[in-house]
């Protein structure tokens, strides 16, 4: 039935009062019952094992749910069974991380279940209370004997959001005010914010946007900020407010740097409390026209060439690789502007593969040089990169083929020459390792060999004495 449902219920005898009747209801009757569902309280077994049973008594106001790493603020009672309060949170609640648990396990995982504004009732067996050896009264939590059942009233309040932006803990934002709609700045947008940064002690050492400053506005993935906060930015919306934690490894690093209000000792987690007033995304390859798409890629990989010369190959990749998005097979060029793409392509594609080179990502290197080489067959650079990338996972004889075809190409190219000299030394180096290991099989071979006819000779000695010994009893027994 839904909620507020009437209907007639026409019960047969044998599913009624039976053959013997009862409440005034003669023997085998046909009963009818007029009934109407005007609420129900839903029951939820949180672990499948009956430890944690959970109703709910007033549903949560969104369908959003906290993860494990969100801080919650929540109310509670906690009581035995007799009814005697073991635990109660303050008017205006108890805030704690989810991940590092509160009060006994049944708690955090029943929040886990939990929307905002829930309001439940658990039923908490011994395992997810304090179990065989029950707890000791201390801060405020009332003495609970071994074995005992909890029963716990409890409000979700509310939830900050707390993001691993990094995804090594390393940049955590916990999210104080939610932003706008669903689009976030991203990589290489505009953005403008405010904030202000402070260590871990709280010692102010920068603000910007707040008490009179000009907020900060720049362009995310671009090192115009430290690494945290331009990670951060990257995922925030606008109206977000937001808490960054960040370790040095994203902030200043081993260094000692002097900020406008104080300076920041080396090795130092930071702590920035971020506004996104605004950001304006840069615009995407399906959002302009052809020529306007070719001018950025262009653009984007002139960006990259200055990176790759700063070393900054990481950077510079993901340069390439978004210029090679905008000239993607995928768009409809003109007859025209297809040359033009396809050498933007093909340089985009064969710089990439120089930075992996540089970041030793031998795959993507030759995955890059093939794709150049689909279009151009003799594309030298390619042969000479992919035969590079060949020789370091020890693919020496498809880096032979492509050194053969670049020497046909371009015979006097000293930089394949050198590289064949090169791949020559390995070659012999190889050859002569294996003529070592089937030196080694062969003496091994010949050895146990040499064991395995020593051994037949044995044997066969063996039992030419035991025919002889055998012949001799024979002729005893006859002389008998």
């Amino acid at each position: 039935m839904k909620r507020g449902e009437c209907a007639v219920f026409t019960l047969p005898p044998e599913l009624a009062y039976g053959v013997d009747g009862g409440n005034k209801v003669p023997p085998n009757a046909i009963v009818q019952f007029e009934v109407e569902l005007v609420s129900w309280i839903t029951v939820v077994d949180v672990c499948k094992d009956g430890g944690i049973i959970k109703k709910i008594i007033a549903k949560g106001e969104t369908n959003e749910q906290p993860s494990n790493l969100d801080e919650v603020l929540v109310r509670y009672e906690a009581r035995l069974v007799d009814g005697t309060i073991v635990a109660k949170t303050p008017e205006g609640g108890t805030e704690f991380y989810v991940k590092d648990g509160h009060l006994c396990p049944a708690l955090p995982k029943a929040i886990l279940t939990m929307r905002r504004g829930e309001r439940v009732k658990l039923f908490v067996q011994p395992q997810y209370a304090f179990g065989n050896e029950g707890r000791d009264s201390s801060n405020g939590i009332h003495e609970v004997p071994s074995n005992s059942v909890l029963n716990i009233d409890l409000e979700l309040v509310s939830f900050k959001p707390v993001i691993d932006v990094t995804g090594d803990s390393k940049v955590i934002k916990k999210i104080l005010k939610e932003g706008e709609g669903s689009v976030v700045a991203n990589d290489g947008a505009t953005v403008t914010i405010s904030y202000t940064a402070k260590l871990e002690d709280g010692t102010l050492f920068e603000k910007k946007g707040v008490d009179g400053e000009q907020p900060l506005q720049f362009v995310t993935d671009e090192e115009q900020v430290i690494a945290g906060l331009d990670r951060a930015a990257a995922t925030m919306k606008k109206g977000e407010k937001a808490i960054l934690t960040i370790n040095p490894e994203y902030g200043f690093g081993s260094t000692e740097v002097q900020r406008e209000r104080a300076a920041v000792p080396s090795h130092s987690n930071l702590v920035y409390e971020v506004e996104m007033l605004n950001f304006i995304k840069e615009k995407t390859h399906w959002e302009i026209n052809n020529q306007e798409k070719i001018e950025a890629a262009g653009r984007i990989k002139e960006e990259g060439n200055l990176l790759f010369k700063s070393e900054k190959y990481q950077r510079a990749v993901k340069k390439y690789d978004k210029a090679a998005d905008y000239v993607s097979e995928d768009g409809s060029f003109g007859d025209d502007e297809l040359k033009q793409v396809k050498a933007l392509r093909v340089s985009c594609w064969l710089n990439g593969a120089a930075c992996s080179l540089k970041l030793k990502d031998f795959r993507e290197a030759i995955k890059l040089c093939s794709r150049v080489l689909d279009i151009e067959f003799y594309n030298v650079k390619a042969l000479y990169r992919r035969a590079q990338a060949y020789m370091e996972t020890s693919d020496l004889v498809s880096a032979e083929l492509d050194i053969k075809k670049a020497l046909e190409a371009d015979p006097q190219n000293r930089e394949v020459k050198s590289i064949q000299r090169t791949l020559k030394q390995l070659q012999a180096e190889s050859n002569k390792r294996d003529a070592k290991l089937y030196r080694n099989m062969f003496a091994c071979l010949t050895k146990d060999s040499s064991q395995e006819l020593k051994k037949l000779k044995i044997e066969k000695g063996e039992d030419e004495k035991r025919v002889e010994e055998s012949g001799t009893e024979m002729e005893t027994e006859d002389c008998c």
